[in-house]
């Protein structure tokens, strides 16, 4: 790929007034405030290396004081004991200002992050309404149960009444990553809000526009102050704070699996609930009896959607010997009519990687892969004017040890490997410490089926990758995480349980 050039299309009028404040601070209590310390980091745009604008640099002091917002708020019961009627309409009407403000947000995201527009226009920001609007729904569906016990020594003439009941968990502490922001973060908040909990957010800090945004029509939804607080930084400041934090309940995490580490030694002081959403080295495998021009389309989707900077990406590529030159060559053909853009312009179709540190980190797998023998069936180049822009690569003769196969590079790299035996295919798909995502292609139900159940993932799709909706849960095995978001699953993330028995 020779060096990129391209046009910087204008904002909308709505974003670009968003824009034009250049500073954003914190929401903590219903107010906005500068830091503590006063002081503020820059957000850029990962394709030009502009600055978009100021954050606020938030630090224990911050964290302390939303804490103790987010706790007054739960403990006088304004959201907690709300009539969870009101608290659905509430969550209704956030889903109906983020679809009124869906260009708004989306080329903010696409500015912040550096997504193509169509990724958060048509996929990601829907994805988020469709959030609020599923839980809204659930927000009046937590139910207990009565328990018919064998208690036999209760005094005579007297009998057990026994029952539980679902309480929201407390003040949660929820940290999203930088990829997918606004859809990643309605994950956490819309479950965490129907169950009557109140938040404190700390969005990614390449990525925290959308989250201002968002906070901004939450409270025009009318949600009541001291809900939902926002502090921007950085994670080994505001996010371990945090996590850390004695006054948090639980804290909710989407990110790598290091950092989930960190998450966990942090929690451990007030033993706090954790979920987490963690890295992926998702197999897709492609069977002799699969429609080769579907798995081709569906293979290239699920590595380069995005830049390929999804955690539940198909990154490693398992396809049968009989079918395998054509699939390659296809999905390389694929990656190398993909126009790199600026995410603005309406035609690119890929956008740059969201730092010049991340590319960076990927050039340097493509490179490791390379030393080890792999060969480069196209792309792995990198350009652009802030070096931010990954060729979609697709890389083959890759072998089981190498670091390309076994470590999640997060960008738009593919490796690729022929297999003939399907079970040995089963070991190799599952010989990962990973277990977020997987995918076969197959047009027999039965082996569909079969590779479903033996492959060790918390999502298995068949003839499909990334399929997505509210109602599916999603999260990993083995060292992917804990816990699941989405679903009717993510809510019980949210709630502690309680068993009352009664003698009466």
């Amino acid at each position: 790929m020779t060096d990129l050039a391209f046009d910087v299309p204008s904002p909308n009028a709505k974003a670009q007034e968003f824009l034009d404040r250049r500073e954003y601070g914190n929401f903590i209590g219903g107010k906005w405030s500068s830091s503590a310390s006063s002081e503020t980091f820059e957000t850029l745009d990962p394709a030009t290396g502009e600055c978009l604008g100021r954050l606020a640099r938030s630090n224990t002091a911050d964290v302390d004081q939303a804490v103790a917002a987010a706790r007054a708020a739960f403990d006088d019961g304004r959201w907690s004991k709300m009539v969870p009627m009101e608290r659905a309409k509430i969550l209704w009407r956030i889903a109906d200002l983020i679809e009124e403000h869906i260009d708004e947000l989306a080329e903010l995201e696409t500015l912040d992050q550096g997504k193509a527009f169509y990724v958060g226009r048509w996929a990601e920001i829907p994805g988020a309404v469709g959030q609020f609007r599923y839980f809204s729904g659930l927000a009046t569906k937590i139910e207990g149960a009565t328990i018919p016990t064998s208690i036999n020594y209760q005094p005579e003439g007297k009998e057990v009444f026994a029952y539980t009941q679902k309480e929201p968990v407390g003040v949660v502490g929820a940290i999203v990553p930088w990829n997918s922001p606004l859809v990643l973060t309605a994950m956490k908040l819309a479950p965490a809000l129907a169950a009557g909990c109140t938040v404190v957010l700390k969005p990614a800090e390449n990525t925290s526009l959308t989250a201002v945004r968002l906070v901004e029509l939450m409270t025009e939804a009318g949600l009541p102050d001291g809900v939902i607080n926002l502090v921007t930084g950085f994670g080994a400041e505001a996010g371990q704070a945090l996590a850390e934090h004695p006054g948090v309940n639980k804290i909710a995490f989407t990110g790598s699996t290091a950092t989930g580490r960190r998450i966990l030694d942090a929690a451990k002081g007030n033993l706090k609930k954790v979920t987490l959403e963690l890295g992926g080295k998702s197999p897709v495998i492609v069977l002799d009896d699969a429609d080769v021009d579907a798995a081709i389309q569906g293979a290239a989707n699920a590595i380069f959607f995005n830049g390929g900077q999804v955690c539940i990406a198909g990154s490693r590529l398992y396809c049968h010997s009989s079918v395998f030159d054509r699939v390659a060559a296809g999905i390389a053909e694929i990656a190398q009519s993909i126009k790199l853009g600026h995410g603005l312009d309406q035609a690119t179709q890929m956008g740059p990687l969201v730092s010049r540190e991340h590319s960076s980190k990927v050039g340097e797998y493509i490179d490791s892969g390379k030393g080890d023998g792999a060969s480069v069936l196209c792309g792995g180049t990198i350009a652009g004017p802030n070096e931010t822009f990954v060729s979609p690569t697709v890389m083959t003769d890759v072998k089981p040890d190498m670091r390309i196969m076994r470590e999640e590079i997060f960008g738009p790299v593919l490796v690729a490997t022929p297999f003939d035996d399907p079970n040995e295919v089963i070991n190799s798909a599952n010989d990962s410490e990973y277990g977020l995502a997987a995918g076969v292609w197959t047009e027999s139900l039965s082996n569909g089926l079969r590779f479903a159940n033996a492959l060790r993932a918390g999502t298995v799709w068949i003839n499909g990758h990334a399929m997505y909706d509210a109602s599916l849960p999603i999260g990993g095995m083995k060292q992917s995480g804990w816990g699941r978001d989405s679903g009717q699953a993510a809510l019980e993330n949210y709630l502690e349980l309680k068993t009352v028995c009664a003698i009466h």
